[in-house]
C-alpha cells in the first residue's frame, strides 16, 4: 500500500518549508502557500511510523469542501486545490493558539473530568455529567500550538494576559469559532452525524484581515458521533458509535501508549492500517455525502509535484 510520508520538492520561488505532524507547507516568494497533506498519522502529538492510504487526500478534500461551505462566515486562506492532496492559498501569519470548541464532554475533556477536574481552560464543566453528554452550551477550550511535543491547554484570560493574542482579535476568534461550529453542526446533522468537538486555526493577512486557515471538520481535527441511536446509547451508558481519530487513540491506549515519556509506539499491522484507512473513507463519505474517488497511488510524489508545477505555471 503506497503512502506519502514525506516530500523533497523544491518549488519555483520557494523561500521556506515547514514540516508539521501531518502537513508540509511551502512558502513561495509571491505570497503563496502550498500545503501538502501527507498520509502521516499523528496521535497524542506523536507521528506513527506507518502512513494511512488515502488519508492525506481525505483530509485535504474534506477541508477544501468545508472551507467553501463556510466562506460566508469568515474569509479563508484557500485559492485552489490542484491535486487531491494539495491546497494552495494566501500566506498569512498564524495565531499561535488553536481554537478548540466542544459541544459534548468527550475525548480530552472526558479524560480530565474523570480525574476530578471541573475547570478546563478556565471554563467550568457542570457536576453530574457522564462521558459523551452534551454541555449546556458549547465551550471553547483553547490550546497553545507546540512546534514539537504536546499542545497545552490555556485559558482565554492567560492568552490575553500573556499577549499571545490581543483582546479584540481574541474576541473575534471566539465569535468566528462559535459560528463555524454552528455551521459545522448543521452540515453534520444533515448527514446523520453529530459534530462533537473540533478545532479551528486562524491567521492574519498582511492587510490585517483575519482568515480561517488549515483544515476544518476533518477526522483529524474533529470528532463525530452517529446521530441515530445516540440518546439510547447515552441512556444505557454505552460507548457512542463515532467517526473520528478517537478509535486510533483508544487502540493505542489499549496497547499501552499515550505519548508519555518512555512509552513505545505499538506495531500497527497491515490489516489494522487498512481498517484505519477504511474508517477515514467512511467518514469522508458520510460527512460529504458523496462517494470517495480514490486517487492514483502508483507514484504519489510525482503526481503531486506535477500538479503543483502545472498550477504554478499558469497562476497569475
Amino acid at each position: 500500500m503506497n503512502t506519502l510520508l514525506a516530500t523533497n520538492f523544491t518549488l519555483p520561488g520557494q523561500t521556506n518549508k515547514y514540516t508539521g505532524k501531518v502537513r508540509e507547507v511551502f512558502t513561495l516568494e509571491n505570497d503563496l502557500l502550498v500545503m501538502i497533506a501527507t498520509d502521516r498519522l499523528s496521535a497524542f502529538d506523536v507521528v506513527m511510523p506507518k502512513g494511512i492510504p488515502y488519508k492525506g487526500q481525505i483530509l485535504n478534500q474534506i477541508a477544501t469542501q468545508m472551507l467553501e461551505a463556510t466562506s460566508d462566515i469568515v474569509p479563508n486562506w484557500l485559492i485552489a486545490s490542484p491535486d487531491p492532496s494539495v491546497s494552495i492559498g494566501k500566506r498569512c501569519t498564524p495565531f499561535k493558539v488553536e481554537m478548540v470548541i466542544r459541544g459534548y464532554m468527550s475525548g480530552h475533556a472526558a479524560r480530565e473530568y474523570k480525574l476530578g477536574k471541573r475547570i478546563l481552560c478556565g471554563v467550568e464543566m457542570p457536576e453530574g455529567m457522564i462521558e459523551n453528554d452534551p454541555f449546556p452550551e458549547p465551550i471553547i477550550t483553547p490550546a497553545t500550538k507546540a512546534e514539537e511535543g504536546h499542545d497545552e491547554d490555556i485559558s482565554r484570560e492567560e492568552i490575553i494576559r500573556q499577549g499571545i493574542i490581543n483582546e479584540s482579535d481574541y474576541i473575534q476568534l471566539e465569535k468566528y469559532t462559535r459560528l463555524l461550529f454552528e455551521r459545522g453542526s448543521e452540515l453534520a446533522n444533515e448527514k446523520g452525524l453529530i459534530l462533537v468537538d473540533t478545532k479551528y486555526e486562524f491567521g492574519k493577512l498582511p492587510d490585517g484581515t483575519i482568515v480561517l486557515i488549515d483544515e476544518i471538520h476533518t477526522p483529524d481535527s474533529s470528532r463525530y458521533f452517529y446521530a441515530e441511536g445516540y440518546k439510547e446509547r447515552q441512556a444505557n451508558k454505552e460507548p457512542q458509535k463515532q467517526l473520528s481519530k478517537e478509535f486510533v487513540r483508544q487502540w493505542l491506549i489499549s496497547n499501552g501508549f499515550q505519548g508519555l515519556e518512555g512509552q513505545v509506539v505499538p506495531e500497527m499491522s497491515d490489516t489494522y492500517i487498512s481498517e484505519v484507512s477504511d474508517r477515514y473513507i467512511e467518514l469522508y463519505e458520510h460527512i460529504t455525502g458523496t462517494p470517495f474517488q480514490r486517487a492514483d497511488l502508483s507514484d504519489i510524489s510525482t503526481r503531486i509535484e506535477q500538479n503543483i508545477l502545472s498550477y504554478l505555471a499558469q497562476y497569475k
